[in-house]
């Protein structure tokens, strides 16, 4: 398939010498104006742009500039008659690939569009194998993540399905705070999608609590909780453990933060480190929440499930107290939300 090529010139006489030099090469299509190639650019996406900078009301770089605030990602060439070294600089600082002097030599200007077009298809070609490898490795990520909470639940009688509910509950939580501008410069700085996937590797740690405490089917004794609350701490040994044999740092961070924090309180009352207010990483407050509408709105052999209602209550007289007020307040907004997720997978 032919190659399209832009050329863009208040000079017809320049115009006509390039479009006869590439036409029995590629499809050319001219324009006297930047203005007018922003009008097709749209309809028509060309493969390289030859572009001249002494133009009338938008000139070369201008017309860069807002290919690049656009973030159209075509390769430019200026073909200029005005060389010299600051506006090089400037060129290639906008983002300009090179330069052809006027008046052109027509085997330079072949070569040298030919030379771009291999190297722009070469990075593109190289981009598209990274990013198929990058997501290659994201399944794989994910798929130790799902494996290693899968393992989780297989242990835990009593939280079937906790892990995927909750990590669903943390999405919508996530998700709302964003459209609120709640804590935006921090969410805005995350990865979203391993955010919400690390959330499944909160409770980690339970795989070293033993499974006469894990499965007590009745209140655990003062010495029992006091292992119990060790699952947050263990958690974060777990992970440390992944971590030490991965530079990949950022795929379980989050998950060290969701298993270390998820017991904080708000008011400093919490463990395994008594952290207050927004000392709490985020992915800790967070799921301080949602763990505990889950537990609440779950049926255990020592209790019924709560109604939404009362658990609605509960988790709102925490606020500023055991929860993020913040949080709780994006979270009464979204509890129709809460409430489809928690019926469909009790369903």
């Amino acid at each position: 398939m032919q190659k399209t090529i832009f050329v863009v010139d208040d000079n017809a006489i320049n115009l006509a010498m390039a479009k006869e030099v590439l036409k029995d090469h590629y499809r050319v299509l001219t324009m006297p104006s930047a203005e007018k190639m922003f009008l097709l650019i749209d309809k028509i996406k060309p493969d390289l742009i030859l572009l001249d900078i002494e133009m009338p009301d938008m000139d070369g770089f201008e017309a860069l500039a807002v290919l690049k605030e656009k973030q159209i990602d075509i390769p430019v060439i200026f073909l200029t008659s005005l060389i010299d070294a600051e506006v090089e600089v400037k060129g290639f600082q906008l983002g300009v690939i090179d330069f052809i002097t006027k008046p052109f030599s027509a085997l330079v200007l072949l070569n040298r569009i030919k030379t771009h077009l291999e190297i722009d298809e070469l990075i593109r070609e190289r981009t598209s194998q990274l990013q198929q490898k990058t997501v290659q490795l994201q399944n794989l990520q994910h798929a130790i993540i799902f494996g290693f909470a899968d393992l989780l639940e297989s242990r835990d009688e009593e939280t079937g399905g906790h892990v995927a509910r909750t990590s669903a509950y943390i999405e919508i939580l996530l998700d709302g705070l964003a459209e609120r501008d709640i804590y935006a410069d921090e969410i805005g700085l995350l990865n979203r999608e391993l955010f919400i996937s690390s959330a499944r590797l909160h409770d980690i740690g339970k795989i070293a609590i033993s499974d006469t405490i894990l499965n007590k089917p009745g209140k655990l004794t003062d010495e029992e909780y006091t292992i119990m609350k060790t699952h947050t701490t263990e958690g974060e040994r777990a992970i440390d453990k992944i971590v030490s044999r991965t530079d990949d740092v950022e795929f379980l961070t989050n998950a060290r933060l969701f298993a270390g924090n998820h017991h904080e309180r708000w008011d400093g009352g919490g463990y395994p480190r008594g952290l207050k207010g927004t000392d709490i990483p985020l992915q800790g407050r967070l799921m301080a929440v949602v763990d505990v509408y889950d537990a609440l709105m779950s049926e255990r052999p020592y209790k019924k499930p709560f109604s939404e209602e009362e658990t609605i209550r509960i988790i709102s007289e925490g606020a500023g107290t055991q929860f993020d007020p913040f949080v709780v307040e994006a979270f009464k907004e979204l509890t129709e939300q809460f409430s489809v997720v928690s019926k469909r997978y009790y369903d």
